[in-house]
């Protein structure tokens, strides 16, 4: 059973459970907020008159009694018929703004808990990322991509892959090997159509330089990494990035080696089309069995779509890490 509200933020909190359809929930692992999209119909036969919208609303979503979704309209669409879509975004589209912050000796938790005071924005579980960031510098930059940047330093330098989702109108960061879902997806469970990929084509870097303006000396110092063999199959990937001013020159050095470390190696993507389960999201881990192709073990889950409409299906975009 789903469930839809809608709150004019004025004491008005309208049940839109029975006149909405095409209600898609989207949600994704890196750089967007999530989102809810419906359509509903205005001028009903039984609608009453004082009913409204308008961006900025409060919308809340719940499917048997289970929450989903919590967020603000952003976009109306009106024409000619009768049908009204609306898109809704959840806390996470306020961290599309941009600011300049200059961190030193932060954790990635850090990070969020300070842009989330600033910014005003609801708080709820923050795991404790550990890796002290020793020198974050974001000229300018998106709030999201300043956590993003934060979080790939701790991925890089611990390890530790955190990602950042809103929770039903609460900011929350956790570890992904946290969320492993405790059922499977494939032979004879849920899915219905998938597509598997191997691509050096987004992401792969079989050669990393790394350099750094010394200003006092008036010159720019390079670091390389890279791997000859890999550069010989695939052609020369390059990967060139700034470092810090105040990283040293073994900070830079282990910086490079945990680059090409990660970069170095084909990426592998599987999309499946399945029966809808709200308890999958992007940033959990997927276990997937698929034994024709020799699949057994657990995916991340980088992007996901629910749709429901008569009934209930998701459509995931899955990566190994």
């Amino acid at each position: 059973m789903l469930e839809l509200l809608l709150d004019n933020r004025n004491g008005n909190v309208w049940d839109l459970s029975n006149i909405v359809s095409d209600v898609t929930w989207k949600t994704s692992r890196i750089g967007k907020p999530g989102s809810l999209e419906f359509t509903l119909v205005r001028n009903g036969i039984y609608q009453d008159p004082g009913f409204r919208y308008n961006n900025g609303d409060v919308v809340r979503f719940r499917k048997d009694g289970v929450n989903v979704f919590y967020g603000y309209v952003f976009r109306i669409g009106e024409g000619m018929s009768e049908d009204v879509k609306i898109l809704c975004y959840d806390q996470i589209r306020y961290l599309l703004a941009s600011e300049t912050y200059v961190f030193s000796n932060v954790t990635a938790s850090d990070v969020v808990k300070q842009i989330a005071s600033d910014f005003k924005l609801k708080v709820g579980k923050i795991d404790d990322t550990g890796y002290r960031i020793p020198s974050l510098i974001q000229d300018n930059q998106k709030l999201l991509d300043t956590i993003c940047k934060a979080l790939d330093w701790t991925l890089i330098k611990a390890d530790r892959n955190y990602f950042l989702y809103d929770d039903f109108g609460e900011l929350s960061l956790r570890n992904s090997y946290d969320m492993l879902l405790s059922f499977f997806i494939g032979d004879e469970s849920l899915m219905y159509d998938f597509a598997a990929e191997r691509s050096i084509d987004s992401d792969t870097y079989n050669k990393v330089k790394l350099y750094q303006d010394n200003k006092k000396a008036g010159k720019r110092d390079t670091y390389i990494a890279q791997d000859s063999a890999n550069i010989a199959k695939w052609g020369l990937l390059q990967l060139t990035q700034s470092v810090d001013e105040k990283m040293n020159a073994a900070q830079i050095r282990e910086l490079l080696n945990a680059l090409i470390a990660t970069k170095n190696k084909e990426t592998k993507t599987l999309k499946i089309d399945a029966i809808g389960d709200i308890r999958v999201r992007a940033g959990c881990y997927l276990p997937v069995l698929i034994g024709d192709f020799g699949i057994n073990q657990s995916f991340l889950v980088d992007e996901c779509s629910h749709h429901f409409d008569g009934g209930h299906t998701m459509s995931l975009e899955l990566k190994v890490i």
